[in-house]
């Protein structure tokens, strides 16, 4: 693997060819099969939160594969106790500030009783996150406004869909927070589909794509194999990657 640091633009044309491939194929070369030879085992895979979990979905799985730098932030319920907290232009100045596209990931720290229902992140939101080089918007809630976002092209995934909410506030920008078991920094690279997401450090773009193409080529000759047996012991010894 090259030990190269690429520039900006050649990380973006990683970025982009990581959309070639699911998000699936994405944490197996990050952490899913330790001691692989394609896998950089970044975390372990079941005790580190470096993906989603089943609570949350996609909104629109026609989108397609989405890929980009964290920007992060956390909203909760306003406290009068602080006069000079962050604000919503705090959040669009974070996402200017970074490196595009920007996958915008919302920390949801309100009380257990209305966490069902606050309906944050909503059109006028979403056109703002835009306008500024977001793509996609993770929340560990619910948001609204699904139909008018879908025109936007912005990918949302979210834990479901309330039409209201009552006042709120933003607590903090670009800070480390955890979404749906997947603790991200602002900075690390989050790809997502209709499986989830999953993040892992800038710093490993280009071996994450380099693994993700090698790990393509194995699995699509292996499922080639596999379709065209019949012998069970066979089949199984393919599952086990033992063919040449």
């Amino acid at each position: 693997m090259s030990g190269k640091t690429p520039s900006l633009r050649e990380e973006l044309e990683i970025i982009e060819a990581l959309k070639e491939f699911d998000t699936p194929t994405i944490t197996n070369v990050v952490a899913t099969y330790p001691g692989a030879p394609t896998c950089l085992n970044l975390y372990a895979p079941w005790e580190c939160g470096w993906y989603t979990d089943q609570r949350l979905r996609v909104m629109y799985p026609e989108l397609g594969r989405t890929c980009g730098f964290a920007v992060t932030c956390v909203y909760g319920l306003p406290d009068a106790a602080v006069k000079a907290g962050p604000v919503l232009g705090d959040i669009l100045h974070a996402i200017d500030d970074s490196p595009k596209p920007v996958i915008l990931l919302i920390k949801q720290d309100f009380p257990e009783r209305i966490k069902g229902k606050v309906g944050l992140c909503g059109g006028n939101m979403a056109t703002a996150f835009k306008s500024v080089g977001c793509v996609g918007i993770i929340s560990d809630g619910p948001s609204r406004d699904v139909d008018e976002i879908r025109s936007l092209g912005v990918q949302y995934m979210l834990t479901g869909t309330p039409a209201g909410h009552g006042p709120m506030a933003v607590k903090a920008v670009n800070v480390p927070v955890e979404i749906c078991g997947m603790d991200v920094c602002p900075g690390e690279i989050v790809h997502m589909d209709e499986n989830g997401a999953v993040k892992f450090p800038r710093k490993h773009l280009r071996e994450v794509l380099e693994r993700c193409r090698t790990l393509s080529r194995e699995e699509a000759k292996k499922m080639s194999m596999m379709a065209s047996a019949n012998d069970p012991d066979l089949i199984a010894r393919y599952m086990k990657g033992q063919y040449q």
